[in-house]
């Protein structure tokens, strides 16, 4: 186990006994990468929302985390997982209004690249190639096997470097 493995196991065990002091470390340390690949996987949007409810649950269940992944693995896990049962519960009552579920996508050339993809694609990408995840790690966490998610990762590369290429020659 790296060591900051090891300092996330310990801080993760203090937030298990109550410590929110040690939970806080925890916020601070891993908030701003979890909500980079919430924004560029799902929109900024509903990155916030979706990090807060990943950081609950991550509190609840501090006592979970047994240091054998990444501590950021796991919490990324805990926030996919938030996501996916919020879109299973929007497909089940979608909005009256469904104006807001097309919003404009972001005005950067790779937001609006990213957004092309679909989501397991645009998910594997922003792992692998933007947050540095082995492909083993992001196949875990997306569910995926290792084959599959190395396919998308490179699909995603491709049609990135296909739209990128009509961009500049159009």
């Amino acid at each position: 186990m790296a060591p900051s493995n090891d300092e996330d196991l310990a801080l993760s065990r203090r937030a298990a006994a109550g410590d929110s002091a040690a939970f806080a470390m925890l916020v601070e340390k891993h908030e701003r990468a979890l909500r980079g690949f919430l924004a560029r996987t799902f929109g900024p949007d509903v990155a916030d929302d979706v990090a807060q409810e990943a950081f609950l649950k991550a509190w609840r269940a501090a006592g979970q985390y047994d240091g054998r992944a990444r501590y950021s693995t796991w919490l990324t896990r805990i926030a996919w997982r938030c996501r996916i049962d919020a879109l299973r519960k929007e497909r089940a009552h979608p909005p009256a209004d469904d104006h807001e579920a097309h919003a404009a996508a972001p005005s950067l050339e790779v937001d609006d690249m990213l957004a092309r993809l679909s989501e397991n694609e645009r998910a594997s990408l922003v792992l692998c190639e933007g947050h540095g995840w082995t492909h083993v790690e992001a196949a875990e966490l997306l569910g995926l096997p290792l084959g599959t998610l190395k396919s998308t990762v490179a699909r995603a590369k491709t049609r990135c470097r296909a739209m990128w290429e009509g961009a500049e020659h159009g």
